[in-house]
């Protein structure tokens, strides 16, 4: 059987101008990953990123800790991995949202800034997931989810044979394509999306026949193995 290892990014720079950088507890998030990965004997033929730049920081800062990892010449960028455009999702639910800086003082004000998002984005994520908006948005629920699966599919078609590949995505395509895959109603992936954890890994498994199952799901053991802490992220 061959593995597909399908890698959150770490954290990166929520309510900055520019979300697509990995902070440093992110690029620590994802160093840990590839030494725990060292530690458990994981190696890997192929390594696929997603376009953004959070994506391939995350697999500079892991694959470093794991000698013998395919050179960065030799990764695969798939921008069917990229994230949905979660500032439009936001801003068509709360239009003065569009603004990220704007937003984050907006939350500041509130007094618990962190639940207040979580809901605000809970119902953004609802609208856009309904079906009832979909000319609203550039890519809707459906096409972000074919649009992921059909990355899935290519990186496993690349892969051929019994290969290990690490593919440095995000929490929406991961969401996504278990959705697929589980078959479990939309709710239940906004609930996945919310609850994956900054380079936490899922593990699925395929076949010749291109058949792929899950192995496991939302693992962040290199994130528990160092006791608690505030490394282990959800944005």
């Amino acid at each position: 059987m061959g593995q597909i290892y399908l890698v959150r990014h770490g954290q990166a720079s929520f309510g900055a101008a520019d979300y697509d950088n990995l902070s440093e507890r992110g690029v620590d998030q994802s160093r840990r990953l590839g030494e725990w990965f060292k530690t458990c004997g994981v190696t890997f033929n192929g390594v696929v990123t997603g376009g953004l730049r959070r994506h391939k920081q995350t697999a500079d800062a892991c694959l470093a800790a794991l000698p013998g990892s395919p050179a960065v010449g030799q990764w695969r960028t798939d921008p069917g991995f990229d994230e949905y455009n979660h500032v439009e999702v936001l801003a068509k639910h709360t239009p003065k949202h569009l603004d990220p800086i704007a937003a984050k003082d907006q939350l500041k004000a509130q007094d618990n800034p962190r639940k207040t998002f979580q809901k605000m984005f809970a119902q953004a994520m609802d609208r856009w997931m309904s079906g009832r908006f979909d000319s609203d948005y550039v890519e809707s629920w459906p096409a972000f989810r074919a649009r992921c699966v059909a990355a899935l599919r290519r990186a496993v078609a690349s892969a051929g044979g019994s290969q290990a590949v690490a593919v440095f995505t995000s929490g929406g395509a991961i969401a996504a394509i278990c959705q697929e895959l589980l078959e479990f109603p939309n709710a239940k992936a906004a609930d996945l999306n919310f609850s994956i954890v900054n380079s936490a890994v899922t593990k699925l498994l395929y076949n010749a026949e291109g058949r792929v199952s899950l192995s496991y799901l939302n693992n962040f053991a290199h994130l528990e193995q160092s006791g608690p802490g505030d490394h282990i992220t959800y944005r």
